[in-house]
């Protein structure tokens, strides 16, 4: 069981740490809104991955070519429509009004949660590396593999919610660094956007 609820803690790490798309959209939810409004959405994959887990696990294959292709397609749509809303708010960037009450928490973690889920990097990494971890964990006993999801999740959701923090004790330190964040986290979205959907119709 040790074994492998250390194995969860090392992937939930390694997830947590590789620049993509969604933590480009924490820094654009917490240069927006604030820490506290979008710390919630740290919890997004505890909602999104659950189907993409059992999908894998049943058909325990690889996912078809077209449906990847699919997912990055309507995953970099959806992306490109939150860069859309980081670019306008910068743009029309008012420091006057920057403490101003953003979206709610709950529109935040559901964004975040479709966002994840359009995403086909949770498919993938799921099928191809967690996904045979789990379910090896899974038939010696079920506690094991219980341990590498739960090392595997707090792990991922405490990581990313310190990204949100730090991300936020960015923000008091002046208007000027908080439109050029939010500047960085729109182009980082475009970009990933533009990528996803490259793939989708590569």
């Amino acid at each position: 069981m040790w074994l492998y609820l250390l194995q969860g803690i090392g992937f939930g790490l390694a997830a947590a740490a590789q620049p993509g798309p969604f933590q480009a959209y924490l820094l654009s939810q917490t240069m927006q809104n604030g820490w506290r409004r979008t710390l919630p959405a740290a919890f997004a994959p505890l909602i999104s991955d659950g189907p993409i887990i059992l999908l894998v696990l049943l058909l325990l294959s690889r996912i078809p070519a077209w449906l990847q292709r699919g997912l990055y397609l309507a995953g970099g749509l959806f992306i490109l429509y939150l860069a859309w809303g980081a670019w306008r708010a910068w743009r029309s960037f008012d420091a006057s009004r920057w403490q101003r009450v953003g979206p709610s928490q709950r529109q935040s973690v559901w964004h975040a949660a479709l966002m994840n889920a359009l995403n086909p990097g949770p498919y993938i990494y799921w099928s191809l590396v967690t996904g045979p971890i789990l379910l090896s964990g899974w038939q010696e006993a079920p506690i094991s593999g219980a341990a590498f999801l739960f090392g595997f999740y707090a792990t991922l959701v405490g990581a990313l919610a310190g990204i949100t923090l730090l991300f936020g004790l960015a923000r008091p330190l002046g208007p000027q660094i908080n439109r050029t964040l939010l500047g960085i986290s729109a182009l980082a979205l475009l970009a990933f956007g533009l990528l996803q959907v490259y793939r989708g119709l590569g």
